[in-house]
């Protein structure tokens, strides 16, 4: 289980890993950033940044490079908002859980709608 320490730093980067995209990013390059999770090492010095991408499959490729182009401007903003020890080093992913999430709700609308229903 994740310290108290260890969560509020998770949402803090969140916060301001979003602001700084947000900021830095232009949206008609890059899509529309969100940041949907931070997952921090235990030692609090690496941090992996879920994000999704709202766009064209363009904008999601150029939205990825744009934020690994801009990692260190980005690590380096977060940093001075959040003051810690050590600044994590960022690394970017995309987060598919809520293209898994409509894929599993699509499954079961149709298993509802194939099995017969029994009314008593």
């Amino acid at each position: 289980m994740a310290s108290l320490r260890s969560l509020r730093v998770r949402e803090l980067l969140k916060r301001e890993i979003g602001e700084a995209i947000r900021r830095e990013i232009p949206v008609d390059q890059a899509g529309l950033v969100s940041v949907n999770d931070v997952e921090m090492a235990g030692d609090l010095k690496q941090a992996t940044v879920f994000i999704s991408i709202l766009g064209s499959a363009e904008q999601q490729r150029s939205g990825l490079n744009l934020l690994h182009k801009n990692r260190t401007r980005i690590q380096g903003l977060a940093g001075k908002s959040v003051i810690l020890k050590y600044t994590p080093r960022l690394r970017f992913m995309i987060d598919d859980s809520i293209i898994r999430g409509n894929k599993v709700i699509k499954i079961l609308e149709e298993l509802e709608k194939a099995s017969p229903t029994t009314e008593q």
